[in-house]
This record gives C-alpha cells, sequence and structure tokens, in this order.
C-alpha cells in the first residue's frame, strides 16, 4: 500500500462547500455548523441540494442524481478549497457511480472531510483520485456542533497539521506492539458492504486499520469482520485502531467479539481510540504513512496529514 497525495492545508478566507451525499441534513444544525466554520474565518458555501428530502426513500437527501451533482460540482470549482460533508446515514454508495472521476481528478487535490457512510467515498477518492481524506466530524453533525474538542482536533488538522502529527488516544492495547503502515478505514459495515464495488480498495494488505461503527448488535459486528476476513481483506494487515462503538451491545461484549475476530491476525490492536461516532471524536488522516503504538495509544504521522 502506497501513500497517498496529501491536499494543501487551508487558510483564512478559504472557501468551503457543505454537501450532503447521504442522509438528509436537519437545517437548524447545518447552520449551527456554519456559524462554527464562519468563525474560523472560513467561507462556507451551501451545495443546492443539501437540504433536499428524497421524494419517495426519507433516509435520502434528495435524489442520487442531485447528490452527486453537489459533490463533483463542488469538487470541480476552482474557487472552492475544501469540500465537507454535512452528515452520513445512508446513500453515499448509491451516487458513487454516477460521479465524473476524470473531472474530478483533472479538478486537483482538495481537502475532503466526513466519517460514517462517508467511508465509501474515502474508499472511492483512495483508488480513483489517490488523495488524503480526513476521517472527521461533519458540517451538520451534533458530534461537531455541540463538541470543542471534536471541533478544535479536526480546526488544528485543517490549519496546522504539524501540531496534531501525534493522535494520542488515552486507550488500551488489545494486543500490544507496534506497527508502521498506511492509515485507511472508517465504518465497519461500508467496509464490508463495499466488498467487491468499483471503488474499494482490494485489501488492507500494508495498513493501519481503523474500524468503528454504530447502533449494530454483536451478531452483525461479527458478520461484518468474518466476511473481510473470509474474503482476505485483512490479510497483510499491519495493525488495527479501534474507535467508538456507540449504541452497540454492551463495552464487554463488543470488546470480546473484536478480540475473537482480530486477536489472530498477529498485530497490535489499539482500542478506545476515540474517533467515529463518540463525543469529542478526533480527525484521523487516511493515506498517510505512520506508527501505531498500541499500548501508548499513539499514531504517530509521518507528516502532517496535508502539505
Amino acid at each position: 500500500m502506497k501513500e497517498l497525495r496529501r491536499p494543501g492545508r487551508l487558510a483564512p478566507g478559504a472557501r468551503v462547500a457543505v454537501v450532503a451525499p447521504s442522509g438528509p441534513v436537519p437545517e437548524e444544525r447545518l447552520q449551527a455548523g456554519l456559524d462554527v466554520l464562519r468563525g474560523w474565518d472560513l467561507d462556507p458555501v451551501v451545495a443546492p441540494h443539501v437540504l433536499d428530502r428524497h421524494g419517495t426513500f426519507a433516509y435520502l437527501a434528495g435524489t442520487d442524481a442531485d447528490r452527486a451533482a453537489d459533490l463533483q460540482g463542488a469538487w470541480c470549482d476552482p474557487e472552492v478549497d475544501a469540500v465537507l460533508c454535512a452528515r452520513g446515514g445512508y446513500g453515499a454508495q448509491r451516487m458513487a457511480d454516477l460521479l465524473d472521476w476524470d473531472a474530478m481528478r483533472a479538478a486537483g487535490p482538495k481537502v475532503f472531510v466526513g466519517f460514517s457512510d462517508i467511508t465509501a467515498l474515502h474508499e472511492a477518492f483512495a483508488t480513483r483520485l489517490g488523495l488524503v481524506t480526513l476521517h472527521g466530524p461533519m458540517a451538520a453533525g451534533i458530534d461537531f456542533v455541540k463538541n470543542t474538542r471534536a471541533q478544535e482536533h479536526l480546526r488544528a488538522t485543517l490549519f496546522a497539521p504539524e501540531t496534531v502529527r501525534t493522535i494520542a488516544s488515552g486507550g488500551t492495547a488489545l494486543v500490544p506492539g507496534r506497527a508502521r503502515g498506511i492509515t485507511l478505514g472508517g465504518c465497519l459495515a461500508l467496509l464490508a458492504t463495499e466488498l467487491g464495488t468499483p471503488h474499494a480498495r482490494p485489501s488492507a494488505h500494508g495498513g493501519l486499520l481503523c474500524l468503528e461503527d454504530v447502533g449494530e448488535e454483536t451478531y452483525r459486528l461479527d458478520r461484518y469482520l468474518t466476511q473481510l476476513l473470509r474474503a482476505g481483506w485483512l490479510d497483510g494487515v499491519r495493525g488495527v485502531l479501534l474507535g467508538s462503538w456507540e449504541a452497540c451491545d454492551t463495552p464487554g461484549a463488543v470488546r470480546a467479539l473484536l478480540a475473537d475476530r482480530l486477536g489472530g491476525l498477529g498485530v497490535p490492536v489499539a482500542e478506545d481510540f476515540g474517533f467515529g461516532h463518540c463525543e469529542g471524536a478526533v480527525t484521523i488522516p487516511f493515506g498517510v504513512a505512520a506508527e501505531l503504538d498500541a499500548g501508548a495509544g499513539t499514531l504517530t504521522l509521518d507528516e502532517p496529514a496535508l502539505d
């Protein structure tokens, strides 16, 4: 696995576009998130269909074509320096194949931020654009608009990425040890359901795999991990970072499952790493070389996430 191209950091006055590739966006939370971004001296612009609702499927923020057009339009706009997702939910997979990846590649590198369902787009940006992306809080996410820690870690990553070269979790080691590799990952359910699609990575070989999920019963988490194992997707992974498992089963049950499914990989596994669907979630760049120290609960990037 190779390092990916790092987009440039943001500067005061940068224009950032907010898009909704997945689920519907609560307007009040969107406005609160825009206020945060303006407070950072950014110039946020909202894509045309962000507040849309699909006429038949209420879990989608408008039609697939409109959501794809918003993302592509924002990415290909030369005045836009970064594209921030408004929220996750479901729907990114439905619109990913409608994007003109050649046009987006020609538009050059930009900052892309999101998590949860946006995992499908992290995968696509890596395989189609060869670009580092940020697994971090979203503009209309309740975890972003109401949590100073999440805001400040994303802000530091965007404006002064050299100040967050080491991400400290305060967590513990499920399997102790150190490992080096390229960061990747996201929501476990999305990684499992992406297998076999045009944008999925062939495997996590050589990677430091970040995993988290929300609202899943233990048997479902078991199913996703077993699918990745049976498909050989985890062969050659260098280390695993475990984020939040919000609204899943009891911590003990989830921990036992993770130990059962991941303990046999023979690589360091760090838990409670503080990314994903949790309060104060940290921002983790995907596509950068780094060292994991599971015992210390740290991820140290070889270079800043952004150039």
